[in-house]
């Protein structure tokens, strides 16, 4: 049980390291906004190698859901994601609006939950909805401080929901008061590291979106705080060591990341025969994502759900 009480404080204080640090990262990289021209392209590039590479160990725990569920072969995983993947991105073709709603709705839900690095003694029933507030600060804040450059992103994926007058300032403030209040909330009966951990997450959000182009803001908060989190914890399933499981980590991540970068970037080449090279790269990160999303949560849930029954 001591083993477990010291990887938890290690993990904590990593964890409280990372905010600081990523902090530190925003504040130092708001100049980037006066060399918008290279944005993108260095997004594809930091989404393609740490973005993708904090869900590259989902066919480990695919073999571990399938061991649960008695499925002996490995197929049965890998035809499940594709089919999934496959049938987000069909769908966002034919439906845009209900497709990225819906997939705004779930990243929020996810951030919110994958980032909350303790754990909740006590879930309520509105525990997941704290969840949800706190994650949609990473969708409301491009929103609040650059709206038109936001939604100009949403265009190119045929998504207009957002021109709508009923997302006026006045709701996006509230929703942004709320996502703060809920740290508070969440963090009740946790010690100070964690309340100043949350607080740093969600002060790196709002200076990064206050300086930052939309789609520089959400790479540096996906790839820098959201990916970076989550490889951390794999790194310590995978072993108690932070120098071995780091190794195991890279090696395990390598051959799936490499998979799905290079399809991105022939997608990104056959698009850029239909549209311009941006709007091809926007439709690439964002659809692709989204298709990668879904089955990835779907994992974690079924691998969480029926893990409690066992």
């Amino acid at each position: 049980m001591d083993i477990y009480k010291r990887l938890d404080k290690l993990m904590r204080t990593i964890n409280f390291k990372h905010s600081i640090i990523f902090f530190s990262l925003c504040i130092l990289l708001s100049p980037l906004n006066k060399i918008e021209d290279i944005n993108l392209i260095i997004c594809l590039f930091l989404i393609l190698i740490i973005g993708i590479s904090h869900g590259s160990l989902d066919n480990i725990k695919g073999r571990k859901l399938l061991k649960i569920l008695g499925f002996k072969s490995e197929y049965v995983f890998y035809i499940s994601y594709l089919i999934i993947s496959s049938l987000i991105i069909l769908l966002w073709i034919i439906f845009p609006n209900i497709v990225l709603s819906l997939f705004l709705i779930v990243a929020c839900y996810h951030f919110g939950k994958e980032d909350t690095v303790f754990d909740i003694e006590k879930k309520k029933k509105f525990t997941e909805f704290l969840f949800f507030l706190k994650g949609s600060s990473v969708i409301v804040a491009p929103l609040f401080f650059h709206r038109e450059k936001t939604n100009e992103i949403f265009r190119t994926l045929n998504f207009d929901i957002f021109e709508n007058s009923f997302f006026s300032d006045s709701l996006l403030t509230t929703i942004l008061f709320l996502s703060f209040f809920t740290l508070f909330i969440l963090s009740h009966r946790k010690d100070i590291n964690c309340k100043l951990l949350m607080m740093t997450d969600f002060f790196s959000i709002i200076v990064i979106n206050v300086f930052l182009s939309p789609i520089l803001a959400f790479t540096l908060y996906f790839c820098f705080l959201h990916s970076v989190r989550h490889s951390i914890t794999l790194i310590f399933e995978l072993d108690n060591s932070l120098k071995n499981g780091f190794k195991k980590f890279i090696k395990k991540a390598i051959p799936l990341t490499l998979l799905t970068g290079c399809a991105f970037i022939v997608v990104i080449y056959l698009l850029n025969n239909l549209y311009e090279l941006n709007e091809a790269i926007y439709k690439v990160i964002f659809i692709g994502l989204a298709s990668l999303t879904f089955p990835h949560i779907l994992l974690e849930y079924l691998i969480e759900k029926n893990e409690k029954r066992s």
